[in-house]
């Protein structure tokens, strides 16, 4: 015998989110639409965490009862979709750039910025991620490009799927160090460096890493973090390109 799904509850039946999103409101002067929701969801996180997103938070915001809020979305996982959606339509390459390269470079390089701009980004779950109309516009128009190429589907989206994974865990690390200087009041590179210097000096007078002592000694560009990525992204792209002939 089935079991009635109570109102509100996760993955009850009924239209989906962005079902509703375009559905025509059934007032032309609604006060409450899914599109002020996230509006007001991504304020709240940008300026206080995505822990601070709860609806008894958001209900505050917008000036209604929580219960309010619940007619619109069904839960959480629709709270933060909305919210990948919102900040996700910023991502836009132009229509007369085709070349694979191209396209993947871009929307890489624009999605870590997006990541740093929403650092709440880094925690959102990989399914809520993808599965929103603006996220599903950034992968067609990569997958298109790709598939262009006479390639399988599999191979299509494993390419796909191997950029996303370098940008989305470049981004997390760079946000999780960004936060981790916060927090110790660190404010640049250099103290940060200073600060844990006595771990580092025992650690190499070990003499069991002299390569990282190479770098340490050696390197340059240790702060440089959006040329580490564009450095980073590239090799990913040459690696595919070779192996795959395009």
């Amino acid at each position: 015998m089935a079991v009635a799904k109570k109102e509100g509850e996760e993955g009850a039946e009924g239209p989906s989110l962005w079902e509703r999103m375009e559905r025509p409101a059934p007032l032309p002067r609604a006060s409450l639409t899914l599109e002020r929701i996230a509006a007001a969801a991504v304020e709240i996180a940008d300026e206080e965490g995505g822990a601070a997103v709860t609806m008894r938070r958001l209900a505050a915001k917008l000036g209604v009862a929580p219960m309010a809020a619940y007619r619109h979305v069904n839960g959480k996982d629709d709270l933060w979709a909305l919210m990948i959606d919102r900040v996700s339509r910023e991502l836009a390459v132009p229509d007369d750039v085709t070349d694979w390269r191209e396209v993947l470079r871009s929307y890489a390089l624009q999605t870590r910025d997006l990541m740093l701009a929403h650092p709440w980004m880094a925690v959102m779950p990989t399914p809520v991620i993808m599965l929103t109309p603006s996220r599903m516009a950034v992968a067609e128009r990569g997958l298109s490009a790709l598939a262009a190429h006479g390639l399988d589907a599999d191979s299509v989206m494993a390419v796909l799927r191997a950029v996303t994974s370098f940008v989305h865990g470049s981004a997390q690390s760079e946000i999780a160090l960004r936060d981790y200087q916060e927090r110790h009041g660190w404010t640049s590179g250099e103290q940060t460096r200073e600060a844990l210097a006595p771990q580092m000096r025992y650690l190499m007078s070990t003499g069991r890493y002299p390569a990282f002592e190479q770098y340490a000694l050696a390197a340059g560009r240790k702060d440089d973090r959006a040329w580490e990525f564009a450095f980073g992204l590239d090799c990913v792209l040459d690696g595919i390109g070779q192996r795959l002939g395009i």
